[in-house]
């Protein structure tokens, strides 16, 4: 809203400053720190609330130091990520940008799943919370929303650099070096010399005219990944601040690498796919990464609050839909390493107790327990050296996944 407010102000009086709102890193930088703010310094006022309304968080018995010491620890307090990113973006952002839009629909969407599910818990006393199965349907939802739009809406298109004899100079001397924009299901491969893949190749079996088959799987593996993401961050939040942290290493990232898709000249340097638009996705990553580092301050241990489904199924579902925009959802392997160790530790503990039990009469784990922190933390590791050591993993695989721009 104030893009807008400011926008008119310098058309109609030149009012001073006002043109600053049109760089996107001035609004995200001021979205980051508005988000910062209203996360750490009212925050504690939402804290303060749940506690009044004995919003607590019941916890199961699972024979781990200090767990008892948390029952009756305020829990939804995604709501104060969740309200310190929508915020800053609804007065920052540009509100018709289709990227900006779809972000914002993920993050209510998320978050009314998420808040279902704790009230389930919290206020009906029921410890399973919403069902599973409507769950994943809320998931898969989500994902055929954001599939379609990304798929269908006319804003959302890709430029490719031109062959080298095809680059031009034109009038006002400035080179062309990307094609027309147009509508692609071409995505980024990691380490591969072209760097790119086509979903819709899928079906060249069927001969010409394939390309218009593409939708298909685009949609499905966009639902995949906005199911497997945020259940990956749902498994991950199970001790102070390893999902808040974790999520922040992310976002930050994603921020970069949306901010260098968005532009022309960086996206022409580092010869990577040219997202017209998608630069404006950054006000909204930098302002949900602002509240995440705010919410980190009272979720470190000893937490004062926790986050529930409210925020970690919210979190999963932007960092997906983020990634997906971008066309970089084939690096969330490596970003979301550590959502991805947590998912694979359940799964290969699940499936390994069921086929021993099966196959000995006796059922055998892998891990101590899953997920994988809570394995650590029967190796009688505190759980603030746990958070840590994964944050510096975390920070580890950014980076790489950075770097994986250039190497090819």
């Amino acid at each position: 809203m104030l893009y807008y407010l400011f926008q008119y102000l310098e058309s109609v009086m030149d009012f001073p400053g006002a043109g600053l709102f049109h760089f996107i890193t001035f609004r995200a930088a001021a979205a980051f720190i508005l988000s910062l703010l209203i996360s750490t310094i009212y925050g504690k006022r939402i804290i303060d609330f749940l506690r009044n309304q004995q919003v607590g968080e019941t916890v199961r018995d699972l024979g781990l130091d200090g767990q008892k010491q948390k029952t009756g620890t305020p829990t939804m307090g995604g709501v104060i990520i969740i309200l310190a990113t929508l915020i800053p973006v609804l007065l920052l952002a540009k509100l018709d940008n289709i990227y900006v839009i779809i972000l914002i629909i993920t993050t209510v969407w998320m978050g009314l799943i998420g808040f279902l599910d704790d009230y389930i818990k919290v206020f009906k006393k029921d410890k399973g919370g919403l069902s599973g199965k409507f769950k994943v349907l809320g998931q898969i939802g989500l994902g055929l929303i954001v599939g379609s739009m990304l798929y269908f809406n006319d804003g959302v298109t890709i430029k490719e650099q031109l062959p080298k004899d095809q680059q031009i100079v034109n009038k006002e001397g400035r080179k062309i070096v990307f094609g027309e924009a147009h509508k692609s299901t071409k995505t980024t491969v990691p380490f591969l010399k072209d760097n790119e893949l086509d979903y819709s190749k899928a079906f060249s079996f069927l001969g010409d005219g394939y390309e218009k088959y593409g939708w298909i799987i685009f949609i499905f593996i966009t639902v995949f990944i906005v199911t497997g993401v945020s259940n990956g961050a749902n498994l991950t939040d199970g001790i102070d601040g390893l999902a808040a942290g974790s999520s922040a290493i992310i976002v930050i990232t994603l921020a970069v690498f949306a901010w260098v898709s968005g532009n022309i000249i960086f996206a022409d340097y580092l010869d990577i796919m040219f997202i017209p638009n998608s630069g404006e996705m950054t006000v909204f990553i930098l302002a949900f990464a602002g509240a995440l580092i705010g919410f980190l301050w009272y979720n470190t241990y000893p937490a004062q609050v926790f986050m529930g489904d409210t925020g970690s199924l919210t979190i999963g579902g932007i960092i997906a839909v983020i990634a997906i925009a971008i066309r970089k959802e084939l690096l969330l392997p490596i970003l979301a390493g550590i959502f991805v160790v947590e998912n694979l530790s359940v799964i290969m503990q699940v499936s390994w107790f069921k086929y021993t039990r099966k196959k000995y009469g006796e059922g055998r784990r892998i891990f101590k327990m899953s997920p994988l922190h809570h394995h650590y933390q029967k190796l009688s590791y505190h759980e603030s050296k746990i958070v840590v050591r994964f944050w510096i993993v975390g920070i580890l695989l950014a980076v790489f996944t950075i770097v994986t721009l250039k190497l090819r």
